[in-house]
């Protein structure tokens, strides 16, 4: 058993049976097969500071490989209104497209495809509701 495991040192310390000072040789790791983009997710912020910049965030939520973060505050201090209908537009392609749609904190709207699912606490869904 001491033999074979001395072979075996041997072998891994020294695969190739030549001298040569270890520093000097090296193996390059490089990207061995180009990758679709098709199988990458996006995570992809956007702010809405119009109704008009919802376009945008719809576009990439159709396509189904984004998933989009939207920052309401710009349009929310401009125009409620126009806020809402965008939501509410935002909303609608989610279940268009079997996605999901969920806001956090005051400010941020997140938006997936249907691949994604959101976590929501029950506990902290039921206290935040009974606060407003």
């Amino acid at each position: 058993m001491k033999d074979f495991l001395l072979r075996l040192k041997e072998k891994f310390t020294n695969p190739a049976g030549d001298d040569s000072d270890a520093a000097e040789s090296y193996v390059e790791v490089g990207q061995s097969s180009p990758k679709e983009d098709k199988a990458k997710v996006t995570v992809r912020p956007f702010v809405m500071e119009e109704f008009e910049d919802i376009k945008e965030v719809l576009d990439v939520i159709r396509e189904g490989s984004t998933i989009a973060l939207v920052n309401i505050k710009p349009l929310k201090e401009k125009d409620i209104v126009e806020l809402k209908r965008a939501i509410s537009k935002l909303r609608k392609t989610c279940e268009a497209v079997e996605g999901d749609i969920a806001g956090f904190g005051e400010d941020y709207v997140v938006a997936v495809p249907y691949f994604a699912k959101i976590h929501r606490p029950g506990g902290m869904a039921a206290s935040a509701l009974s606060k407003e």
